[in-house]
């Protein structure tokens, strides 16, 4: 079942565990078809998290963060990968979750180069959408935190929060 609007219309701290265990469709223009299970995202929560792109104000590049929830954030890290995130929550109410990990594929960049994921699916939405989506096949897998990665910038309050969520095998 593909996920509706609904489903990332909640808190990020609700959405990044459930997403674990779902299914990425990614539907290629040849036809072929990819379906990846997630294992790994990390929640970011509006302007208090120091680790959220909002947390430096309103911009150009942060705009989609306050947008409806199930858009499709994609940004460039380190000016050479790029990254894919989902908004949650309320419309001007910045949020949203990173897919770090799928089964196969551990690191958020690893990820999106193999759905071949580009700043094109920026601002286009995981629920009404033919080139991408998420499923829920009905898998409940067990779930374990830990802190997110990459972020000692934010300080050690934001660093060591267990925003991360990671199917526990």
């Amino acid at each position: 079942m593909k996920l509706n609007t609904e489903f990332f219309h909640r808190d990020c701290l609700d959405v990044a565990p459930d997403l674990v265990g779902k299914v990425i469709v990614r539907k290629f223009e040849n036809g072929d078809t990819v379906r990846l299970r997630i294992t790994e995202t990390e929640a970011y929560r509006g302007t208090e998290d120091k680790a959220c792109h909002a947390s430096k104000g309103r911009t150009p590049r942060t705009e989609l963060l306050y947008r409806e929830s199930g858009i499709i954030y994609v940004y460039l890290c380190y000016g050479i990968h790029w990254l894919m995130n989902v908004i949650t929550g309320e419309k001007e109410q910045p949020q949203g979750v990173l897919i770090r990990a799928c089964e196969g594929f551990e690191g958020p960049a690893r990820l999106t180069k193999r759905l071949a994921v580009d700043k094109s699916f920026n601002g286009e939405s995981f629920t009404d959408n033919e080139r991408i989506w998420i499923e829920d096949d009905g898998l409940k897998p067990k779930i374990r935190t830990d802190k997110r990665v990459g972020i000692d910038y934010a300080g050690e309050e934001w660093a060591s929060k267990p925003w991360r969520f990671i199917l526990d095998k």
